[in-house]
């Protein structure tokens, strides 16, 4: 067989539906692992121990414990709390997905992608669909084109709003469902793993890019999945799907089994934001990189007056090689970890510098408004 060593072309994209309808670890064990089933109430899903194994009909039976993922089980509990969400606008219509946040007694908050409703800003109408058929009028409250989040408000209350889970915990091989609305096909559910963690994805347009420090899955993820929900074996949302990978240089076509999700930790904190105020913030390290050029790394070109960077005594001309002890190959990655965190963290930032010397910084990210 002749060896082609002309590397794959691979073009990242949003995932948004159309209107009518990286490398992978796994660890092998004999381990047996007890397992315990546990009832979750389907409104508001507090697990309590199953009695014999048997839950009451208005709860969902869940096995905590085994070895992998009770698909069956983790599907009839999370597929009530994601929606698909239908965009009509002048500037574009199409299909996604979103995740019910929050819940009232009167309203409740969904969270979904910057770029599923974003032709929808200045005029067209957004609805909701419930896994039941039922459809419902949502408003936005807020978004962030940087890390490509929104949240949309319902009239609606006393939903079932999903389960947070912790994105920093989850591993390479462990198990994971993406559910959404593929292709306007509602509550599909696919299953896969977690192939790698802090993978640097940037997708969108020059005045609208996103810049995401991705949970990458191959579990099936196709136009319409954005904003759906990538859950764990305790059916809790550890990622927002937003994009994936596709080998041709047009426009979005199907899974070729390379997700990526934003890390429900990251959109947690943008997600709250908008939620208290209808804005959201971003860290500022206080650097302009250097346009990227063949050797393609994160150079920084100039210091913004004030900020992090400056005060640290990080000099124009360095190279930035590390962040908290993640290689950083260029301007983009650099941009991805640094988005990854809060504003006002402390970050250690080792960099080569002109004189070809490296040291190693610490800097307080600064904040400004989301783009």
């Amino acid at each position: 067989m002749k060896s082609n060593r002309t590397p794959l072309k691979v073009t990242v994209g949003f995932i948004l539906g159309a209107v009518i309808a990286g490398s992978v670890a796994t660890a092998a064990t004999n381990t047996v692992v007890s397992s315990v089933v546990v009832c979750a109430d389907n409104r508001t899903q507090t697990l309590t121990l199953a009695k014999a194994g048997v839950c009451a009909t208005n709860k969902t039976a869940i096995e905590i414990g085994s070895n992998s993922i009770n698909a069956k089980s983790i599907s009839a509990l999370v597929t009530p709390s994601v929606v698909s969400i239908s965009v009509k606008a002048t500037a574009g219509s199409g299909t996604g997905s979103g995740s019910i946040y929050k819940t009232n007694t009167t309203s409740s908050f969904i969270i979904t992608n910057n770029h599923v409703i974003e032709s929808a800003v200045t005029s067209g109408t957004i609805k909701v669909e419930f896994a039941d058929g039922t459809e419902l009028p949502a408003t936005i409250v807020g978004r962030d084109r940087g890390y490509d989040i929104a949240v949309l408000s319902i009239q609606k209350g006393n939903l079932p709003a999903i389960a947070l889970g912790d994105s920093s915990k989850v591993s390479v091989g462990d198990e994971v469902l993406a559910i959404g609305s593929p292709l306007g096909l509602a509550n599909t559910v696919t299953q896969g793993i977690i192939s790698a963690l802090n993978r640097p994805v940037t997708t969108g347009t020059t005045d609208s890019t996103s810049y995401v420090n991705a949970i990458q899955t191959d579990a099936a993820i196709n136009p319409g999945n954005s904003g759906g929900a990538l859950v764990d074996s305790q059916g809790r949302i550890i990622g927002v799907n937003s994009a994936i990978a596709t080998l041709t240089s047009g426009g979005t076509s199907g899974s070729i089994g390379l997700g990526f999700s934003i890390p429900i930790n990251e959109a947690k904190r943008v997600i709250d934001e908008i939620i208290a105020t209808g804005k959201s913030t971003r860290p500022v390290l206080g650097v302009v990189f250097a346009s990227p050029t063949t050797d393609n790394q994160a150079k920084i070109a100039d210091l913004t007056p004030g900020e992090g960077a400056q005060k640290a005594g990080i000099v124009v001309g360095s190279i930035i090689t590390s962040i908290d002890g993640v290689k950083i190959a260029n301007r983009d990655a650099a941009i991805v970890k640094i988005r990854s965190y809060a504003p006002g963290a402390v970050i250690t930032v080792v960099l080569t510098l002109p004189d070809g010397s490296s040291k190693s910084y610490k800097v307080t990210l600064g904040s400004a408004p989301a783009i």
